[in-house]
């Protein structure tokens, strides 16, 4: 027989991907509903379905996902509802905050995100438990409470997990925090327009996040703590909306280099010699990170806008250059990536400098965990930062090195063995590390 309840969790709930947990388990239990975030750091919500499924659920509610620390869940019994289907991960839909659930919003970067764009800032007032906009605007979240998760679990009861097709790469955290910004001077007339091209889209990228940053911020150096500012201009909100912009692009032009590789393979009737696969990995990996920060922080209407448009004007400007001079695109991308790398530098050393309390106490979210291999104890923040940081900082020197190589030509040298293999060579991993690239005589040889 269907029952239906109210419940109410108590504890450490909010900013944990608790709703995401939940909604899950609901799901293999055959149990419908809704889970969302409460004014008082609570999650509450409603689920219904037969005693014996209702009780399993309570169950699991009490236990919670492995970050979050649940006090108690207390339920009664309401009257069943008819239509119901699925269960929902909802948003924080009050308009007016207190202290503690703004700070637990915040902390979260989930339901009704104010992050500011160059367009318009609005600001949350803790104090006065208002929303104030001011004649800037900010990307927000559009009717939160029909917000659901972005890619719930599949409806397969036969799967029991779907593997990655490209696995990670493991990195060691000294090889990691040995990762440094740095930047490959420009040799030819190629090499002035990718950086021209970079230089143009950075500066719209700034702008339309918002980005600025203390004067003291590093330059691939440790940020002094004791004479930066009490505060950062680059807030968590803010340096979200930075990484799922930012990351929402950074995947289209390894799978436009992969494309038109692919297709000019065909109608060569040729093979590629291996360029194809680390391209198509590369977007893969992008896409990761951006699946990644959408699993902490849900994009209003007008960032997804801003998201589009971004990608058509980056696509189309990607495939014709790639068709025009794909030696010049790699270098403009490796370009990008040294700022990629100089942007993670700068939100790793303020979260160093105390700047960033709130990502201090995020932990990363499954999927993160599960794709890179993240070892217990090391799946904080900064260690995902961290780990995004070396992507970053190996696609540098990936598109450095491609662009190189006779495009035409020349084998790939992250899928090629060596005949010594004891000498420093491109691989896969971070375990030889050159930002501005491997030269062609050091890889291919002299002909």
């Amino acid at each position: 027989m269907s029952k239906r309840i109210s419940y109410q969790v108590e504890g450490d709930v909010q900013g944990v991907n608790y709703r995401s947990w939940a909604a899950g388990e609901a799901k293999k239990l055959n149990v419908t509903g809704y889970a969302k975030n409460a004014e008082d750091g609570t999650v509450v919500g409603e689920a219904q379905g037969d005693a014996s499924s209702l009780d399993k659920f309570v169950q699991h509610l009490n236990k919670g996902p492995s970050a979050a620390s649940v006090n108690k869940v207390d339920q009664k019994e309401i009257g069943t509802k008819s239509g119901d289907s699925g269960f929902d991960r909802r948003s924080f839909t009050t308009s007016a905050l207190s202290k503690q659930s703004a700070a637990q919003i915040l902390r979260s970067l989930n339901g009704t995100i104010s992050t500011t764009s160059a367009v318009r800032p609005a600001f949350i007032c803790l104090q006065q438990q208002c929303t104030t906009a001011t004649s800037r605007r900010n990307f927000s979240t559009s009717k939160p409470a029909l917000m659901k998760e972005f890619f719930p679990p599949p409806n397969a009861p036969n799967i029991r997990t779907t593997e990655p097709a490209w696995a990670h790469p493991v990195y060691t955290f000294e090889q990691m925090e040995a990762v440094k910004v740095d930047h490959r001077n420009t040799k030819d007339w190629s090499d002035y327009v990718a950086i021209s091209a970079m230089r143009v889209l950075r500066w719209g990228l700034d702008l339309a996040t918002g980005y600025k940053h203390d004067k003291e911020s590093p330059q691939g150096h440790a940020l002094d703590s004791t004479k930066a500012r009490p505060k950062t201009l680059m807030t968590e909100k803010k340096w979200m909306v930075r990484f799922v912009f930012l990351e929402s692009v950074a995947g289209v032009p390894g799978m436009v280099a992969g494309m038109l590789r692919h297709l000019h393979s065909m109608r060569r009737m040729k093979r590629d010699n291996g360029w194809i696969e680390t391209l198509l990995e590369e977007s893969y990996n992008e896409r990761m990170h951006l699946l990644t920060f959408l699993k902490m922080a849900e994009p209003g209407w007008f960032m997804r806008l801003m998201v589009l448009g971004a990608q058509g004007v980056f696509f189309n400007g990607m495939f014709i250059s790639y068709l025009i001079s794909p030696r010049t695109c790699h270098r403009f991308v490796g370009y990008l990536e040294e700022e990629a790398v100089l942007t993670y530098t700068r939100a790793i050393d303020d979260m160093d400098a105390g700047k960033l309390p709130l990502f201090e106490k995020t932990q990363a979210p499954d999927i993160a965990v599960k794709y890179w291999n993240m070892p217990e104890g090391h799946r904080t923040m900064r260690d995902l930062l961290l780990y995004i940081r070396a992507d970053e900082s190996k696609h540098r020197e990936v598109n450095h090195t491609l662009g190189n190589l006779d495009q035409k030509n020349d084998p790939n040298p992250y899928v090629s063995t060596y005949k010594d293999e004891g000498k420093p060579h491109p691989v896969k991993d971070i375990q030889y590390q050159r930002p501005t690239g491997w030269e062609r005589d050091e890889v291919i040889g002299s002909k």
